[in-house]
């Protein structure tokens, strides 16, 4: 067993992962999910405050910023990094995967509330699935981080009504499931428009309305949902803003002219 100073390669999963998921500039020793993780692992709050601050200095976003983070510690980290980028799906699961372990569970117990209709799937198939539904999770929770847990458009912040919305659908290209510039945070109505290509997000960020949508202009429901959105700015996200060849794709394959 390494020295405790020594951090193992889990540990620094474990952590990029709650990097990826926690708001931005909430990565202080104080925030509620940092010292969660610490008591998993076994670090103190500091220490893991710390790694995240490692992360932030070689991420694009900050480096595009002139923000430097803690440089100390950078080498590190920077494989986990590299690593996320070129398999988020490995990733991504083999981490929750462990915090489960650390926390005496499997990671179908951990996940039952999203897994309680696998029971009759044996094999191959339900290893599948259960790692789509436990990424799929933890997109979610990148995506709401991403734009401060509110619909991108009402600016609700119930998270019960939140969802993650690919541009991309997931169906539609695997390399790009996990993207975090393949979502945006919505609730439920918007969720579902978007999903149909009834509303659709411009190279702008604004919101434009299908034909479709335009069709119902006299009724109660178009003034009040529809109505007051068209053309209105979507919320700035965070961080990761969606990309403009994501936007592209639902534009041309999937919203509703």
């Amino acid at each position: 067993m390494p020295p405790k100073n020594l951090w193992t390669r889990e540990e620094l999963i474990v952590a990029f992962n709650l990097y990826l998921t926690i708001e931005f500039g909430k990565i202080h020793s104080r925030n509620p999910d940092v010292k969660r993780l610490a008591e998993i692992i076994g670090r103190t709050p500091g220490a893991i405050s710390r790694r995240l601050a490692n992360f932030s200095s070689i991420d694009p976003f900050h480096l595009q910023r002139g923000v430097k983070g803690l440089d100390r510690g950078k080498r590190q980290v920077e494989p986990i990094w590299n690593e996320f980028f070129n398999n988020k799906e490995e990733l991504i699961y083999e981490s929750e995967k462990f915090l489960a372990a650390r926390e005496s569970m499997s990671i179908e117990e951990k996940y039952k509330d999203i897994l309680y209709d696998l029971k009759d799937l044996k094999g191959e198939t339900i290893i599948r699935e259960v790692r789509t539904r436990v990424n799929q999770c933890a997109f979610r929770k990148i995506v709401l981080a991403n734009y401060s847990n509110k619909c991108a458009i009402t600016g609700i912040d119930i998270p019960e009504l939140l969802f993650a919305s690919h541009i991309i659908p997931w169906s539609a290209n695997e390399k790009y499931r996990l993207e975090p510039e393949n979502g945006i945070c919505f609730s439920a109505l918007y969720d579902k428009a978007f999903d149909k290509g009834l509303i659709g997000i411009n190279l702008n960020h604004e919101i434009i309305l299908s034909d479709t949508i335009k069709r119902k202009k006299n009724t109660d429901f178009y003034a009040q949902h529809f109505n007051s959105i068209e053309n209105q700015k979507i919320i700035k996200a965070q961080k990761y803003s969606p990309r403009k060849e994501f936007l592209e794709y639902h534009l041309d394959t999937i919203f509703n002219k």
